[in-house]
């Protein structure tokens, strides 16, 4: 007799074990067709411009979001991004996802490390509590409320009859009066304002868009404050005070009533409440001449109010609290023994732990967030989600790995193995090998760039990524040698005294003519240092990752300034106007306004971008693409890439040099597969730095400070890479460059390595040699994982 029981069938619950994903179209997607392991680790892969991040984020995550806010009401909906329906036929075993992504933490002044973590929350609950003198409720600590009192006569209905009383309010906050809990004031230099020689009339003001012939000049002209036709510099003081500072007041000008106001409230309301980087770049250039930011003097930059300030726990004030290091408040907070605040304390204590875990630790919570790295922002965003109770989660992350050190990657390691320990789904896109290493699952997509990717090459396990003979698998175990010879340098850039943020009064001698990588674990001071006392010196151009700036009609055929020679050429073959050419000028389709598309807002619900049916989406009335060069019009040039055009401007009838030459340099930094016609908006964070790379070649400056150019580069690509640096040195520049990958290191001439550690156990030049050198050392971190790399 058998006594053993037959295993029940599997629960119908438990087959919804895939993600499937059929007939992908998203961007350059090939009708991609896939099934993804859920609760597991699955590492996506591919060169730049493949489609990983159209699979990934344009058509997982974001049907899985659209899915979750179609479950609110359309009221709701009404208030939230509206996202259309990817381009795909079947999408089946969805859950939440979460994105962890690499965008920049939003610039506003106000944004600190701590409101965008809530750490800042629980600690002015935690002063409101135990604080000493006690000075009232959570509020009175933060530097966004303002301190408000007042008092007046109400009225309150009453037993059917109205009756009036007299009530005082007060508002107790931590806002700092004089700078209004920004910790910095405005100081306008008035010579850049106004020529003071000239009258008004004359044209004195040098404001953008402040002329005398609009709505201005009649302001000025008939406000009767001061003569529009006498010199300012021979104005009496109130005329000069009325013509800068006066409060708004009413006035008639002509029979039309009209408000005036001096020139710095009006500047401060109109340009200053922006983020300078979202202004105009005519703009921008005038209010970084006119306005210098100072500490303010009232708060010395801590936002907070005397009042705020002189409340303390244990001797330590709220803005000494945000002002340690991240590591040493965690210290701090942990030898606090407080049983009534006990579960506030722990919260905040996981919180802080969380920061020093995920190699954030050197941070401090008053630390603008605007000023964070897209990797320390994406590290950032991931605190919130290390404690979170919630499993079957789909995390999706873009690569987490940008800005770490080796010795920082095995800890990144750990915590995406710690999120799918807990049973949730991890999608990374990734081009680090010891990334993909802990994969369960690996999607590798290719094989080629732009229209020649698009499509899964492989789908496996690691090992047989490696035997498959695909791009990545041949390169993944890629190993960079250290260079025979290093150059000689023909001079050096000296650096005394550098003591931005954590650097300890560093000294250091950076040799000009070669190859420098300036290298060290995340938060050592590598940015303080270069950004700090060498970005801005003359003939030093800087390339960094921060978002390009233009709108959805942008693309690499405008920001580079290709297009200009591109119209004269077309003008000047056809005999007319180069203005015909372009999508925001005179040939623009009238139907879309030249975007190709039309935007239909449809109120609560997603708003839908359809192709103009009047130009069929090529952003041209029809009269322009009659107009041929090398019989190809228009449209059709802007949706070459740019190795087909620069074959195409290179010779015969459509030869164009100004263009041929710009077209080179989008070749040389790795750009081939980018259409001239792509919107700036849809590029990656490396393919932003490699476009502004390309545009800043064309300069006449002599060293070029890159800030980790491999971002974004697949394993295959870093090889074109260090060959353009090389041939930017040997063209006779000096090239600096903040660097992670140990092949960069091992490729550079001479090495400058900053630590031991982060944050004030940082800041000291701990190497400096050739990285041969490093290797036979082996003295700091760097060294180590170097040797190791070159397999020394």
């Amino acid at each position: 007799m058998r006594t053993d029981t037959p295993s029940p069938a599997p629960h119908a619950a438990d087959t919804h074990d895939m993600i499937r994903v059929q007939g992908a179209r998203e961007n350059n997607l090939k009708d991609v067709s896939i099934e993804i392991p859920k609760r597991r680790l699955t590492v996506f892969t591919g060169v730049s411009g493949s489609g990983k991040s159209s699979l990934v984020f344009g058509t997982i995550a974001a049907e899985s979001q659209r899915l979750i806010n179609e479950t609110y009401s359309a009221f709701v909906q009404g208030f939230m991004p509206t996202l259309a329906r990817p381009e795909v036929d079947v999408l089946d075993g969805l859950t939440t996802a979460i994105i962890v992504d690499q965008e920049r933490m939003g610039g506003n002044p106000r944004s600190t490390v701590g409101t965008a973590t809530d750490a800042n929350a629980m600690l002015r609950i935690l002063f409101s509590r135990l604080g000493q003198p006690h000075i009232g409720s959570a509020q009175a600590f933060s530097f966004n409320v303002a301190s408000i009192s007042g008092a007046g006569a109400v009225t309150i209905e009453r037993g059917g009859q109205a009756v009036k009383e007299r009530r005082e309010f007060s508002i107790t906050g931590g806002m700092c009066p004089r700078c209004e809990g920004t910790g910095s004031v405005t100081d306008f230099d008035l010579t850049q304002l106004y020529d003071d020689s000239k009258s008004l009339n004359e044209g004195a003001l040098t404001i953008p868009g402040y002329s005398m012939d609009g709505w201005y000049g009649r302001i000025f002209s008939g406000c009767g404050f001061f003569d529009p036709d006498k010199p300012i510099r021979q104005f009496t003081k109130k005329e000069l005070h009325d013509l800068l500072y006066k409060a708004p007041v009413k006035i008639k000008v002509e029979g039309i009533n009209l408000t005036y106001e001096g020139l710095i409230p009006k500047i401060q309301k109109s340009m200053l409440a922006k983020d300078v980087d979202s202004m105009q770049p005519h703009i921008r250039a005038f209010v970084e001449r006119v306005v210098t930011f100072t500490t303010c003097p009232d708060c010395e930059g801590t936002r907070l109010n005397e009042t705020a300030r002189s409340s303390k726990i244990a001797g330590i004030s709220i803005a000494d609290a945000c002002a340690m290091q991240i590591s040493d408040l965690a210290d701090w907070v942990r030898d606090l023994d407080q049983p009534s605040v006990a579960p506030l304390l722990a919260k905040l204590q996981h919180t802080l732990d969380s920061f020093v875990k995920i190699g954030l630790g050197y941070l401090s919570l008053n630390r603008p967030s605007g000023t964070l790295s897209g990797g320390e922002a994406q590290r950032t965003k991931m605190i919130r989600h290390l404690g979170s109770s919630l499993t079957d989660v789909t995390y999706v992350f873009d690569e987490p790995t940008i800005g770490l050190h080796p010795h920082d990657i095995q800890r990144m390691n750990e915590l995406l193995l710690q999120l799918r320990n807990k049973g949730n789904t991890v999608l990374v896109v990734e081009h680090k090998p010891e990334t993909i290493a802990i994969a369960d699952h690996v999607v590798d997509l290719g094989p080629g760039a732009g229209t020649a990717g698009g499509e899964v090459v492989f789908e496996g396990t690691v090992e047989g990524l490696r035997a498959s003979g695909t791009r990545t698998g041949r390169h993944l175990d890629d190993r960079a040698h250290l260079k025979p010879r290093v150059r000689t340098p023909s001079g050096q850039l000296e650096v005394r005294g550098a003591d931005t943020h954590n650097l300890q009064n560093v000294d250091v001698d950076i040799p000009l003519g070669v190859l420098t990588v300036v290298t060290g674990v995340a938060g050592s001071g590598k940015s303080s240092l270069i950004h700090g006392s060498v970005s801005g010196r003359d003939g030093v151009v800087t390339v960094d990752q921060g978002a390009i700036r233009g709108s959805r009609r942008s693309n690499p055929a405008t920001y580079t300034g290709l297009l200009d020679p591109i119209r004269k050429a077309f003008a000047k073959a056809n005999g007319v106007k180069p203005a015909l050419f372009s999508a925001n000028s005179e040939g623009a389709c009238p139907a879309c306004n030249g975007a190709g598309v039309i935007y239909t807002d449809l109120a609560m619900m997603a708003g839908v971008a359809t192709t103009c049916e009047e130009c069929e989406g090529k952003r041209f009335q029809a009269s322009v693409l009659e107009y041929h060069l090398g019989g190809r019009d228009i449209s059709e040039v802007l949706a070459m890439s740019v190795t087909e055009a620069e074959e195409f401007f290179g010779a015969g009838e459509a030869r164009t040099p100004a263009a041929h030459k710009i077209l080179d340099r989008l070749a040389d930094v790795g750009l081939g597969y980018l259409t001239l016609g792509q919107p700036l908006t849809t590029l990656s964070g490396g393919e932003r730095q490699r476009l502004k790379l390309a545009t800043q070649m064309a300069t006449s400056g002599g060293v070029y400070v890159l800030d980790e150019p491999t971002t974004g580069l697949h394993l295959a690509d870093v090889e074109h890479l260090l060959a353009l640096l090389d041939r930017l040195v040997d063209s006779g520049k000096s090239v600096i460059v903040i660097e992670h990958h140990q092949a960069v290191m091992a490729h550079a001439d001479w090495i400058i390595d900053l630590g031991p550690g982060a944050g004030h156990d940082g800041g000291r030049i701990v190497f400096e040699g050739t990285p041969a050198d490093l290797v036979a050392a082996r003295s700091t971190l760097t060294g180590e994982h170097l040797a190791a790399y070159v397999g020394s």
